[in-house]
C-alpha cells in the first residue's frame, strides 16, 4: 500500500466504504428474507442488524469523505446523529430478540431450517475477512483512526457472523431447536454492546468500535 498517493489511498477507503454500505443492505434484505420464510429468529435478528450496520457505515463514509477534504479526523454533528440513530436502533433491536427468543424458547419453537443461516454466515465472514484486513492496511498507511476505526466495527460484524455460523450448525447438526433463539439472545448481546459503543462514539468517548487497538 505504501507505493501509492495520499489521494489513493483516500479514495480506496472510500470505495471500502461503499462497499461495506452496499452490502450491508445486500446482506440485510436476503437475511431477513429468508429468516422469516424459514422461521430463524437468529438470522431475522442478523439481517436487521445488517441495515442498522448501514446507517453507521453511511457515516463512516460521511467522514471519509470531509478527511479527503480537510483531513479533519473529527465528528462532526452529522456523524453524532447517524450513531445516535444507530445506538437507539440497535438498543431496540436487542430489546426485540430478547422477547422474541424468551417466547420461542417458551414455547420450544424449532425453525424450517437454518441451511441459509449457514450458507448467509459463511459468505459474511469472507466477506467481513477481506474488509478487515484491507481497511486495516490502508488506515495504518495512512495513519487514520476513522478508518481503523471503520476496520473495527467490520470485525463486529464479524463477530456476528460467527454465532450466526455456530447456531445455524449447532441446530443443522442437532436439530435442538433453542439453539436458534440462544443464537439471537448472543446476537441481542452484540447489537447492545454495539448500541452502548455508537453513543459512546457520539459524545467523543473511546470504545472498542473506535479504537485502533481493537
Amino acid at each position: 500500500m505504501h507505493q501509492y498517493t495520499q489521494h489513493q489511498l483516500h479514495r480506496y477507503a472510500n470505495a471500502l466504504a461503499l462497499f461495506t454500505i452496499f452490502y450491508n443492505l445486500l446482506e440485510g434484505l436476503v437475511s431477513v428474507g429468508m429468516g422469516i420464510n424459514d422461521e430463524t429468529l437468529a438470522l431475522f435478528g442478523f439481517g436487521v442488524d445488517s441495515f442498522i450496520e448501514v446507517i453507521s457505515a453511511v457515516g463512516v463514509w460521511h467522514m471519509l469523505r470531509r478527511i479527503r477534504a480537510n483531513g479533519g479526523e473529527t465528528r462532526d454533528e452529522f456523524e453524532q446523529r447517524a450513531l445516535r440513530i444507530t445506538g437507539s436502533a440497535f438498543y431496540l433491536l436487542t430489546l426485540g430478540l430478547v422477547v422474541t427468543a424468551g417466547l420461542n424458547l417458551y414455547q420450544q419453537h424449532r425453525p424450517e431450517t437454518t441451511l441459509w443461516g449457514i450458507v448467509i454466515a459463511l459468505v459474511s465472514i469472507s466477506f467481513m475477512w477481506l474488509l478487515i484486513h484491507y481497511k486495516v492496511k490502508v488506515g495504518t498507511t495512512l495513519n487514520s483512526p476513522a478508518i481503523l476505526a471503520d476496520a473495527a466495527c467490520s470485525r463486529a460484524c464479524l463477530h456476528l457472523s460467527l454465532v450466526l455460523l455456530a447456531s445455524s450448525l449447532g441446530y443443522r447438526l442437532t436439530g435442538i431447536g433453542s439453539l436458534d433463539a440462544i443464537g439471537a439472545l448472543l446476537i441481542a448481546w452484540l447489537s447492545f454492546k454495539e448500541g452502548r459503543e455508537a453513543f459512546d462514539k457520539a459524545k467523543g468517548l473511546s470504545c472498542s468500535c473506535s479504537c485502533p487497538s481493537s
